[in-house]
């Protein structure tokens, strides 16, 4: 059985090591759900501005993120990308998750000189860039990228939920929970349902066979 990996705080060691260039940290959000977009976020940091408290979107509550994202907007120099639906089941949910960060990183005010960018694939940029497994909780430029990507993408399928109600978005953010699924049983498949995913493939297969 294989060691845990150990709980890593997020500082500026990756960053520092390409001296003073300049260094953007992109993440995403949203590769998982049953529905709504999957969004990418690149942001450069200052160092000397710094909010408190960055870290994985996923180790803190939503309220410290929606703090965090207002800090972020006001000193850091943020990109964002999205991919659709449409893309994402043209495409496949990974390709579709390389676009949106290479949305994200054209999305930024300047042209970084290099992207760390959080997992284990990098996308075509036009810039060098290193990919960083759990990179969201072990540098700083990533940890705010993912809170930026997290909250934007929230803020969209809250939108949508008012839209398109009886799924729970707000709350499930389009992922497969049991008010989700119970949404679907009732309501049917959206235009924002990822056709390409299988529990909606399923439904959309038996309702075919239903009609004929």
């Amino acid at each position: 059985m294989s060691a845990a990996l150990p709980d890593f705080t997020p500082d500026f060691t990756y960053e520092r090591r390409h001296g003073r260039a300049i260094v953007a940290g992109v993440d995403e959000a949203g590769r998982g759900p049953w529905a709504g977009p999957v969004v990418a976020a690149a942001v450069i940091l200052d160092p000397r501005t710094v909010p408190d408290g960055l870290n994985d979107s996923k180790k803190i509550s939503a309220a410290r993120r929606e703090s965090l994202f207002a800090a972020l907007g006001a000193v850091a120099r943020i990109g964002v990308g999205q991919a659709s639906v449409v893309e994402i089941d043209s495409l496949n949910i990974l390709h579709a998750t390389m676009l949106a960060m290479q949305r994200a990183v054209a999305a930024l005010p300047v042209r970084p000189d290099m992207a760390l960018i959080d997992g284990n694939r990098v996308p075509d940029l036009p810039c060098a860039a290193e990919a960083i497994v759990k990179g969201d909780g072990r540098s700083l430029s990533i940890a705010a990228a993912s809170i930026i990507a997290k909250v934007t993408r929230d803020h969209i399928m809250a939108e949508l939920d008012a839209e398109f109600p009886g799924y729970g978005w707000k709350t499930n953010q389009g992922y497969g929970t049991k008010p989700h699924q119970a949404g679907l049983l009732r309501l049917g498949v959206t235009p924002h349902h990822r056709r390409s995913f299988r529990p909606i493939h399923k439904i959309l297969c038996e309702d075919s066979l239903l009609s004929r």
